[in-house]
């Protein structure tokens, strides 16, 4: 059961014919994303011209799909699941499953029992593919996933040398490029309020910063860089009062995230300092804040909606190449932010 009757054409030959690779083919006859226009149009027209019939009942013995992937996120307070990062992932990764039959687990994996259960919950074919995000550097989850065989995709990374497929956006860039506009406009006073630095993006972020400091001759002074316990509006708070009473002639703010930025704003006013007219301000990340800044927060955007479709991209050819017994080859991808400008810089 479940062989090609002889003489009738092959997955293979189809790939040859279109000038496409095995799991192409699988992800056109899937229906599934990532797959170009252009592609899908010669996949169909060779399995016309050959007469290929797609063998249902070999794919159904062979896959044994659940079609459902997990989206994992690692941070120990399930309250982080409200700030807008974790909100705008979920959106963005749910419009890029909409047009398959892929259903959306969430859940939260925080200690070495939770990420035991996980690894033997997802071993136990309940899903077919994972996505993880806000992993931290020593976290043992991705090679835990990895070494159980499941395909897995990560938002961010761990270190540079990361040896899972991982999606980013060039957070070390961007910092540079709001730090660089900063001095540009003749800010000389500049703090830094950095997320934990034992993530990889935080890491990043406060490296971008230092380097455009430091292409500027301007001296990398620590009493300027705080860095907080996570990327929240109250770690902003803090993490500005700080640095207004340890450098009262501070002139500009780069926090790691728009959230952080959000607080730095409420302790500047309560410190009576004006912005941007006293004290400019440039967060990172573009998202939707729960309230409105006053003013507008000048900010780095990152393309979450095509991280998002990119993490799923990866994910599903993970997941064919998985089922066809072919080598999964990691993949890195690093987007492009954008500055943009708006009342707060």
């Amino acid at each position: 059961m479940g062989r090609q009757r002889p003489g009738t054409p092959t997955l293979e030959e189809v790939a040859a014919r279109a000038g496409v690779g095995r799991g192409t083919v699988s992800r056109v006859i899937n229906n599934a994303v990532g797959v170009r226009d252009s592609t899908r149009r010669a996949v169909q027209q060779a399995i016309a011209e050959l007469g290929y019939v797609p063998n249902l009942a070999a794919r159904s013995l062979a896959g044994h799909r659940a079609d459902a992937i997990a989206l994992v996120m690692t941070e120990p307070d399930w309250r982080l699941f409200g700030e807008p990062f974790f909100t705008e992932v979920v959106h963005a990764v749910g419009d890029a499953l909409t047009d398959t039959p892929v259903q959306l687990l969430l859940t939260l994996v925080r200690t070495d029992t939770e990420r035991r259960r996980f690894v033997e919950y997802a071993r136990g074919g309940r899903v077919d593919g994972v996505l993880l995000m806000s992993v931290h550097a020593e976290d043992p989850l991705p090679d835990m996933l990895a070494k159980a065989g499941l395909p897995t995709v990560m938002l961010g990374r761990r270190s540079g040398d990361e040896g899972v497929t991982y999606v980013d956006a060039d957070n070390a860039g961007g910092a540079r490029g709001a730090v660089t506009h900063l001095l540009n406009g003749g800010r000389s006073t500049i703090g830094a309020i950095s997320g934990p630095l034992d993530m990889y993006v935080a890491q990043c972020r406060l490296r971008g910063y230092r380097e455009a400091l430091e292409l500027a001759g301007v001296e990398v002074r620590s009493s300027l860089v705080v860095e907080c316990a996570d990327f929240t509006e109250e770690s902003g708070l803090r993490a500005a009062t700080d640095l207004i009473a340890r450098n009262p002639e501070l002139d500009a703010v780069f926090a790691a995230s728009d959230t952080m930025a959000a607080g730095a704003l409420h302790a500047l006013r309560a410190a009576g300092r004006r912005v941007p007219q006293d004290v400019a301000v440039i967060g990172f990340d573009d998202f939707q804040p729960a309230r409105p800044t006053d003013p507008p927060l000048t900010t780095v955007r990152q393309p979450l909606e095509e991280i998002g479709r990119t993490m799923v991209r990866l994910l599903l050819e993970e997941m064919e190449d998985s089922l066809e017994d072919s080598p999964v080859a990691w993949r890195h991808v690093i987007l492009r932010t954008e500055l943009v400008l708006r009342d707060t810089a």
